[in-house]
């Protein structure tokens, strides 16, 4: 089943008209009635004239190993508790409605259901098909859908609280659908972001940049950092971490070879997390 409030505040990709539930489909209340099947672990496909894309079921399956092994779960617990301090339900509601735009398979988004029902979206249909099952096997109030950021299938101020973390930062539409005096949770790769990892790899290590696409018409609220060192025990762990990143794609083979040689790895993570209000 959908909380009755996620499903309130869904509408359809399509006409954007309101939806219904049938216990096996969404169905929009337009005149064409434009319908959605529910995959058998939960999730609906609310992109469906898009092309399959977002990360791969093994992609999904290394970056649940690893998260899976508690190495971000300071991260985790530093998310979970901004949404305690800002999550605030919307007019006529009890409870605040959060989203997770980007939400990989849902390892940051179980951590919001705790404050409300949360609705997660991303384009890998891996990812959110995870997402869908462990909610259910943890009996949370989170749907989760195949959606773009930068059409989300959501009413237009229906949002309370919303997390955007290592995904892109569709500002506009977070505006839409976020209601006046919502929060939007940027999180991106600090300075020294995962650095000992990059050392392992390459003989010219290139700190990170400040993430470009922050929001520029937003209030801002405040800003937070996670650092941490963490010591990653064996290579499975440090081919799940490598796999989870971007250099997965293009490291050489002679700089993977070093990594594939290590048992051990030390690095820093660092992870800003950047607070918005989207004004009346």
């Amino acid at each position: 089943m959908i909380h009755d409030t996620i499903l309130a505040a869904l509408r359809c990709p399509k006409c954007g008209e309101a939806v219904s539930f049938d216990g096996r489909s969404l169905f929009c209340a337009g005149a064409r009635r434009h319908c959605y099947d529910a995959a058998a672990s939960g999730y609906v496909n609310l992109a469906p004239e898009h092309r399959a894309g977002g990360d791969s079921r093994e992609a999904v399956r290394a970056r649940t190993a690893f998260l899976g092994r508690g190495y971000y779960a300071p991260v985790a617990e530093a998310i979970e508790a901004l949404a305690g301090e800002y999550a605030r339900p919307g007019a006529q509601r009890e409870r605040p409605l959060l989203c997770d735009a980007g939400c990989g398979e849902g390892y940051y988004t179980g951590r919001l259901a705790k404050y409300g029902p949360v609705c997660g979206f991303d384009l890998s249909r891996a990812a959110v098909e995870a997402g869908a099952k462990a909610a259910r096997r943890e009996g949370l109030d989170a749907f989760y859908a195949v959606a773009g950021l930068y059409s989300l299938p959501l009413r237009d101020g229906s949002v309370d609280f919303m997390l955007n973390h290592f995904a892109p930062c569709a500002e506009a539409e977070f505006c839409r659908v976020l209601q006046p005096g919502g929060v939007l949770v940027v999180g991106a790769a600090g300075e020294d972001h995962l650095l000992g990892l990059k050392r392992a790899i390459y003989d010219t290590p290139v700190r990170n940049e400040v993430r470009a696409d922050l929001p520029a018409g937003m209030a801002l609220i405040e800003r937070r950092t996670v650092r941490e060192n963490i010591r990653i025990e064996g290579q499975a762990d440090i081919a799940a971490l490598f796999a989870m990143t971007p250099y997965y794609y293009r490291t050489s083979e002679a700089d993977r070879a070093k990594l594939a040689a290590l048992d051990t790895l030390e690095t820093e993570i660092e992870v800003d997390l950047t607070v918005y209000r989207r004004d009346a």
